[in-house]
């Protein structure tokens, strides 16, 4: 089915309108504001927007120029009164794709998102293609960096991507583990289905069951009308198991039979519904550790496991870091609507230094603080340093930087610096580097 983000403050507009969709063959998700519809959309959203234009809070020509600072070419249609045609017409000039009068035929407004969503059905599936082609704007844009991990973890993305193999991701918090997984959706067939994010660890006990396997009415208390759950949504597309570790044992053996037999069983039913998905697990923990303490199912790893990513700690690419915050100071720059800020290498060399506990989450949090002027203390006290003092911080970090990524290997740091043997093994001994310290210390931060 084709999806329909609905946003309109006025429940009884909403529902009237969610249901006539719905009659019509979309598959609607109505929302009463711009902030909850925001939430929903990401790069990857398959469908297109309709929103009133009079909304209190953010109304809808602000929620038009928000969704197309996640996307522009999410198609957004206004929903305008007669008196609003004019705004309604500056919107089409700021990218809307379309706008429709109140009162409206449900069936004019069904033909305009028919060809809004088959649109941007052709914008995902030239992205997919790019992807796959490995061009530079895709996965290399989501996931950069220069150091050999890196490079192995976007070729292993393109070789899953395409496949329906269910994948583990591994890796620290803040390190990009979502985005890998949304990288892996938008690379293969599915790309134009949903892809349904479960946070495990948020999930109440309470609810969990009926949150993923839906109910019918009646099912318990409170049940007054069938549901969907999540697997059941994200039909034909992907579900990201976002940290499986923290999932109960009790629901671990549901989830298995759901990832052996392809079926689902609603709350208060006996029928089972035929689940076409693709799973998609995340842990910030080894999760075979967690088999050995008996809090993870030895069988269910063993049936996610078809395929395993493993996202490095930034720690361990210290000489993609100043790269990355300058790429991150230009995205924060343009999302802001500020000029770019001068980085001082100084600081720029300080940054491989640090330990990066939150990762990237980390790195871009910083370097949106950098181009809003919070970190002006840290650049004052940086700015007296000599010009010479700045450039040996820069070679140490970078050289130390080197030797970490490539666990105390020599030969591929002075290979990929581009120097002799011998010259690398004068700039250790000038900078003082010892590459047993910088192996074992990176070591410490990712064991």
């Amino acid at each position: 089915m084709s999806r329909v983000l609905l946003v309109d403050d006025d429940e009884q507009m909403r529902s009237s309108t969610a249901q006539a969709l719905e009659l019509a063959g979309f598959t609607v998700e109505p929302v009463q504001t711009g902030e909850e519809a925001l939430a929903l959309a990401t790069p990857a959203f398959p469908g297109a927007v309709v929103s009133d234009i009079r909304m209190p809070g953010m109304d809808g020509m602000t929620l038009l120029n928000r969704l197309h600072e996640v996307d522009a070419d999410i198609p957004v249609v206004l929903v305008t009164g007669h008196a609003e045609v004019p705004l309604a017409v500056q919107a089409m000039r700021n990218g809307a794709y379309d706008f429709i009068e109140k009162p409206f035929v449900v069936q004019d407004l069904a033909n305009v998102l028919r060809r809004a969503i088959e649109h941007r059905g052709l914008v995902i599936e030239n992205r997919r293609l790019r992807a796959v082609a490995g061009k530079h704007d895709d996965i290399e844009a989501r996931l950069p960096g220069r150091t050999q991990v890196m490079v192995d973890l976007r070729y292993r993305l393109r070789a899953i991507g395409p496949s329906d193999a269910d994948t583990l991701i591994i890796g620290p918090t803040g390190a990009g583990k979502e985005v890998a997984a949304r990288a892996l959706h938008d690379m293969s067939p599915r790309a134009g289905k949903p892809f349904i994010a479960i946070n495990c660890a948020a999930l109440p006990e309470s609810l969990i069951e009926s949150e993923l396997f839906g109910h019918e009415a009646g099912a318990f208390p409170g049940a007054l009308r069938p549901r969907y759950g999540k697997f059941e949504h994200a039909r034909g597309g992907t579900v990201l198991l976002d940290e499986i570790g923290s999932m109960p044992l009790e629901l671990q053996a549901k989830l298995l039979h759901v990832l052996h037999e392809r079926v689902i069983f609603r709350l208060g039913s006996n029928d089972p519904v035929q689940l076409d998905v693709r799973f998609i697990a995340t842990s910030k923990t080894d999760l075979a550790l967690a088999v050995e303490a008996g809090t993870f199912r030895e069988d269910l790893y063993w049936r996610l496991n078809v395929a395993m990513l493993h996202i490095p700690a930034l720690a361990t690419r210290r000489e993609d870091i100043p790269l990355l915050f300058l790429h991150l100071v230009r995205e924060s720059a343009a999302r802001h609507g500020v000029s770019e800020r001068e980085v001082p290498p100084s600081y720029l060399s300080s940054l491989s230094g640090r330990d990066w506990p939150g990762n990237m989450r980390e790195l871009r949090n910083l370097s949106e603080r950098f181009v809003l002027g919070l970190e002006a203390r840290e650049l004052d006290d940086s700015t007296g340093t000599r010009l010479a003092d700045r450039v040996a911080d820069f070679e140490r970090s970078l050289i130390s930087g080197a030797i970490a990524a490539h666990g105390g290997r020599l030969k591929p740091v002075y290979e990929m610096l581009g120097i002799s043997r011998k010259t690398l093994y004068e700039k250790m001994q000038k900078h003082g580097i010892d590459r047993r310290l910088i192996v074992e210390n990176s070591e410490d931060m990712t064991g």
